[in-house]
């Protein structure tokens, strides 16, 4: 009698039947997406027909599908590369993709298309939202690499219509796989610190592929949510990306846009502000040669080249006032003491007993002074006092 399998082991016999055959792996399918769906967690599940009817199954995972440049939609061609596999629960075999691209319209086009509709129905790209440019700013922000000939054009053309404007590079990548993610720093950076009063963010032309980082949805949202008004300058002036549309203002390229950060100079304003410079310039030598001069006179003083005499000097100069102290204390000491003596004198000739002493007496009774006769009476006690 023949072995009796279950379902799970033919199922898991045929899986590895199809993955261990090499033909069955790496394959390229071409056909039109049904059956969509996206699920929360990032994978995507889907079928491939052709033109036949004939249907597949197919599964992107998460880590894969987050590489996409596009958005997949029912009724999309695509051209997929992938395994073949068997799914063990439903014993129905699939396909999991690994790439996928737009058969037709190229993948990046679809994808600028799609994220700009995206955007625009969000309200990124509204008016209403768009900053005005300073007219006079301080401080201009650069976001781009620090070596294309996008940042010497701007440099050129600042330094020469602007040149009262301090220009704070922010060095970027402007190309590659990082590059996205280094311009979207650099905004928020730049809106964190408030260091500018102006931004400009761009780089030279080249094709879709080169400009892509300035589609990223992040980058437009920075720039959205950023509160320094923000010039676009990407590629030529044919050459548009989403951060074109979401910025506060367009320019056609690089140059165009030093000349819109700076458009308000003129010849006599850059006059006036010259003549500024030389009058501050002049009162700051004339303040620094005033003050060097305060400098050499403390520096040359009797006092410092020669402190032993200022020493010496106020010494003799407090000698004399303690022996001009003392002479004045010895003159009031003798002032008041010839004073003293007048006052004892005179004191002395209006005392009781300086008239007791030349004949006169004093008679009391019972201790008080009697000042009449009609005081006393016959037999009374009496005292006299000579």
């Amino acid at each position: 009698m023949s072995t009796v399998l279950t379902v799970s082991q033919l199922n898991k016999y045929v899986k590895s039947l199809l993955e261990s055959d090499g033909k069955l792996k790496y394959i390229y399918l071409k056909g039109e997406i049904s059956n969509l769906t996206i699920h929360y967690t990032g994978h995507i599940y889907f079928s491939l027909k052709d033109e036949n009817q004939c249907t597949i199954k197919a599964v992107m995972f998460a880590n894969k599908a987050n590489s996409l440049k596009f958005t997949p939609q029912s009724g999309m061609k695509v051209i997929m590369r992938g395994s073949v596999t068997l799914y063990e629960k439903t014993g129905s075999y699939q396909i999991n993709a690994e790439e996928m691209y737009p058969d037709g319209a190229g993948a990046l086009n679809l994808a600028y298309e799609q994220l700009k509709t995206k955007l625009q129905n969000e309200g990124l790209f509204d008016m209403p939202h768009k900053k005005p440019l300073p007219k006079f700013p301080e401080k201009i922000g650069v976001i781009t690499s620090p070596t294309g000939a996008a940042v010497q054009d701007i440099f050129r053309i600042l330094k020469r219509r602007y040149p009262i404007g301090e220009i704070i590079l922010c060095p970027v990548l402007v190309q590659g796989e990082n590059a996205a993610e280094d311009l979207t720093n650099a905004v928020k950076k730049f809106n964190r610190l408030k260091c500018a009063d102006v931004i400009i963010i761009g780089r030279g032309g080249g094709s879709i592929e080169d400009l892509w980082a300035f589609n990223d949805e992040q980058l437009a949202r920075a720039i959205y949510e950023c509160e320094i008004p923000v010039v676009s300058a990407v590629g030529h002036e044919t050459d548009f990306t989403i951060c074109d549309f979401v910025a506060d203002v367009r320019a056609s390229t690089p140059s165009a846009a030093a000349e819109l950060v700076s458009s308000v100079t003129n010849e006599n304003m850059l006059s006036d502000i010259y003549n500024f410079m030389n009058d501050i310039y002049y009162f700051m030598q004339r303040r620094i040669h005033n003050e060097y001069q305060r400098y050499e006179r403390a520096a040359n003083a009797r006092a410092l080249k020669n402190p032993d005499d200022i020493i010496k000097n106020r010494k003799i100069y407090f000698d004399m006032l303690a022996t001009k102290l003392k002479n004045a204390y010895a003159k009031k000491l003798a002032q008041e003491s010839s004073r003293f003596t007048q006052l004892t004198a005179k004191l002395d000739t209006l005392s009781p007993l300086k008239i007791l002493s030349r004949g006169y007496s004093v008679t009391k009774k019972d201790g008080h002074i009697i000042n009449s006769v009609s005081q006393v009476n016959s037999n009374d006690q009496i005292q006299v006092v000579n």
